[in-house]
């Protein structure tokens, strides 16, 4: 299963022996997957094949589901009330001595509300399931439109989170470049920092302070920090390029590049390694927030 994103519509119409029909389906971000549907009165048959249908589809995602159905008037069956024409034709007889008036011609009766209905024609059990199958194959339609949609946004957001990681990537190698963190930059700094403290005359302790400068030097190193993010980049392009619904792990590794970013701008010592943790904070928190539309 490629990536997918969570959201995508779809819409499908169809009509088997007279009966009309039409799914819409809407898919929007979710923790879980979360179905929910809207089904006439007597399909409540197909309810359980939907549910499998997408459980088999999708893995993330709030999805609704609506049915909505209509018979063409050809299939409409006229049917008369006999007890309200029973009621009607007494009614008559009743005032036709007390009134001087000709009697209701047939289509006046059959124009007083109540007497004449129209109601769908009554289904055998065969054509309510031949029905049913029309129905239920148009859903698997729908479905499937709406895969493709949020398969099309996926690769889109694909496109979009590798070039991001990449941008990760070069900015993690520019903090290993930087002049800053050569062995040099570092002892010169602490040494300048311990000559300062020395000249102040405070009675220091010198290997006190030297062990304090070298208890400083070893928490100013990043190299954990960048071999961390390395790794991170490595297993977001792995991920992106699989054939996977991925987007919690890209969430969780979205954590790690915010966890390790945050220790290399408390650690540096530079405020060039510093304007790029900056930029990294940034480009990582638009990485998560296109990670939260993946499946």
């Amino acid at each position: 299963m490629a990536i997918q994103s969570m959201t995508g519509f779809a819409r499908h119409e169809g009509e088997v022996s007279g009966f009309r029909f039409v799914w819409e389906l809407r898919s929007v971000n979710g923790k879980n997957l979360d179905v929910r549907l809207r089904l006439p009165q007597g399909f409540e048959a197909l309810e359980q094949p939907i549910r499998k249908a997408v459980a088999a589809a999708m893995t993330r995602g709030n999805l609704q589901v609506s049915l909505s159905t209509s018979v063409s008037s050809t299939a409409v069956e006229a049917v008369v009330n006999e007890t309200a024409l029973d009621a009607v034709i007494e009614l008559v007889n009743k005032l036709e001595d007390r009134i001087d008036a000709r009697k209701p011609a047939l289509d006046g009766i059959l124009n007083i509300k109540g007497v004449l209905e129209f109601r769908d024609p009554e289904l055998s059990d065969e054509t309510r399931q031949e029905r049913n199958q029309a129905v239920l194959s148009g859903f698997m339609s729908a479905l499937e439109d709406l895969k493709a949609m949020r398969l099309s946004e996926g690769a889109a957001l694909a496109g979009v989170l590798s070039e991001q990681v990449d941008r990760i990537g070069a900015l993690t190698r520019a903090v290993e470049a930087d002049p800053s963190r050569s062995p040099e930059a570092i002892r010169t700094r602490l040494a300048e920092q311990v000559a300062s403290l020395m000249d102040t005359g405070a009675g220091l302790d010198r290997d006190r302070l030297h062990m304090e400068a070298a208890l400083l030097a070893t928490k100013a190193d990043l190299r954990e920090e960048i071999d961390r993010l390395k790794a991170h980049v490595d297993a977001a392009k792995a991920l992106i390029g699989g054939e996977a619904a991925v987007g919690r792990r890209l969430d969780f590794l979205a954590q790690e590049f915010n966890r390790e970013t945050n220790t290399i701008c408390s650690k540096s010592n530079a405020a060039s390694v510093t304007a790029i943790g900056l930029d990294l904070k940034v480009l990582i928190d638009q990485f998560r927030e296109q990670v939260q539309n993946l499946e």
